[in-house]
């Protein structure tokens, strides 16, 4: 029997906020650890709504990873002292986020090209013992050799894995994952290395992982909130039948609606606008017409009317 490996969910913006992951945790599963969307910290503070995503008690899943970004020093110790005032004990970095505003500023996959800035950046891992800290990060910003120069300093570091995306940051999400040279990092890499990137279905999983047995795991975003049972039908081996999807996609859409309903304070438009980021990702389980549907809806009236139709 094949070693069954964790999936991790990995964080997007706007999508994978706290009452998103307590729904999925609720009504689908399979997620060994569940990772935030980072933190912003702009002119010393942080946002209300960010720091409510990360409290304790609003979280109801069994684990989950605060990201860290930034590089400038005081920002970061800001970020981390946060963190470890709600009481987590591991934090993940990002060094892969691929868009250009934050990357100019050699944010996530920004940073990269400068190996002094990367070794000054992840010199928290010496000076916070205390934490687990790990990485997410991209092939390159501008070349694929970025990644390669950046292992001394990474394997020289107690990290708890790294997590690579076989693109790099000016691609953002187009082209194809380069998987050549994600084994030549993996040869490289002396940290366990989790795969990320164009996993649309449990299939693209075993095969990556028959490809490299050693992966510590698999972290999935855009694959999740495509098909948010696929964690857990590629650990079962079986697919969810269509009857079976509908009832739990609405299962979800029931907790979502609950949370929103209680955090949101701007009126029906913010909610509608928000619920109707549930169904981004979804139209291939439920369709382009309903889908289409549900987006042009221009009140709750008739969005419930759309989601109706499912």
């Amino acid at each position: 029997m094949p070693e069954i490996l964790p999936i991790y969910f990995a964080p997007l913006q706007g999508y994978t906020e706290a009452v998103y992951r307590n729904a999925h945790a609720a009504i689908f599963g399979g997620i060994k650890s569940y990772y935030t969307p980072f933190l912003r910290f702009e002119r010393g503070v942080f946002r209300n709504k960010d720091i409510r995503d990360i409290e304790p008690e609003n979280n109801e899943i069994s684990r989950l990873v605060p990201q860290l970004i930034g590089h400038e020093k005081e920002k970061v110790e800001a970020i981390l002292s946060l963190f470890i005032k709600k009481g987590y004990k591991e934090v993940d970095i990002n060094m892969g986020c691929p868009f250009p505003i934050l990357a100019k500023r050699h944010n996530g996959s920004g940073i990269l090209p400068f190996p002094e800035e990367v070794e000054k950046l992840l010199g928290i891992v010496h000076k916070y013992p205390e934490i687990d800290f790990s990485v997410k990060m991209r092939l390159g910003w501008e070349n694929t050799n970025e990644c390669l120069n950046l292992l001394p300093i990474m394997n020289a570091l107690p990290l708890k894995h790294i997590t690579m995306h076989p693109r790099l940051g000016k691609q953002q999400y187009k082209g194809n994952v380069d998987m050549e040279e994600f084994a030549a990092f993996a040869k490289a890499c002396r940290h366990p290395l989790i795969y990320n990137g164009d996993i649309k279905n449990a299939e693209d999983i075993e095969r990556i992982h028959s490809r490299f047995p050693s992966l510590a795991g698999i972290m999935i975003g855009r694959g999740l909130l495509a098909n948010p049972a696929l964690a857990i039908e590629y650990k079962e081996k079986k697919h969810l039948s269509a009857e079976d999807m509908k009832e739990k996609l609405f299962a979800a859409h029931k907790i979502v609606l609950a949370g929103y309903e209680k955090r949101l304070q701007g009126g029906e438009d913010q909610l509608l606008n928000k619920m109707k980021t549930f169904w981004e990702y979804l139209e291939p389980q439920i369709g382009h017409k309903v889908w289409k549907a549900i987006h042009k809806s221009t009140n709750l009236t008739k969005y419930n009317a759309a989601i109706g139709l499912i």
